[in-house]
């Protein structure tokens, strides 16, 4: 798995879309799995800081116990709607996934903004991040894997 500092010194094109994406929008989609392996979607807020990315949970919420039991977990940030005339206009969307490994340093609690309070902070660890938009009459996909590196796909 890699922190967020590892994904951008591989592929920091990529990273530098990504991440304007994520600071433009604050709200994501946070994927994440129940007890018996059903999907289950939830809204969150992210955070970059110190070469990590980081997401809180409120205590006692569901998708923070969906994580503790199992950590794998898919973010998906969404953009405005394109003109219709141009679709390359669209900024795209972006995918990532790996895990969420909780912490309770407090350190880390105070650098995010809950130290004291009984509400969840994790760490994402990447495995694969995906960026998907049009550039003329193709859909373009560029991806990062972890141990893989970034390749992109075209489509018409």
């Amino acid at each position: 798995m890699a922190s967020w500092q590892e994904f951008e010194s591989q592929a920091p094109e990529l990273a530098k879309a990504a991440r304007r994406l994520m600071d433009t929008y604050t709200h994501k989609v946070l994927a994440t799995l129940r007890k018996d392996g059903s999907p289950r979607v939830s809204g969150i807020e992210t955070k970059l800081h110190d070469g990590e990315l980081w997401t809180g949970s409120m205590p006692g919420a569901v998708k923070a116990a969906d994580l503790r039991r199992d950590p794998r977990m898919a973010i998906h940030v969404t953009s405005r709607d394109p003109d219709r005339a141009d679709p390359s206009s669209w900024e795209g969307d972006l995918k990532l996934s790996g895990r969420a490994v909780e912490t309770t340093d407090e350190r880390e609690r105070a650098a995010y903004g809950i130290s004291g309070s009984d509400s969840h902070l994790f760490r994402v660890e990447l495995t694969e991040v995906a960026w998907t938009r049009v550039q003329g009459d193709e859909l373009v996909i560029t991806a990062w894997r972890e141990g893989v590196g970034e390749r992109e796909f075209r489509r018409k």
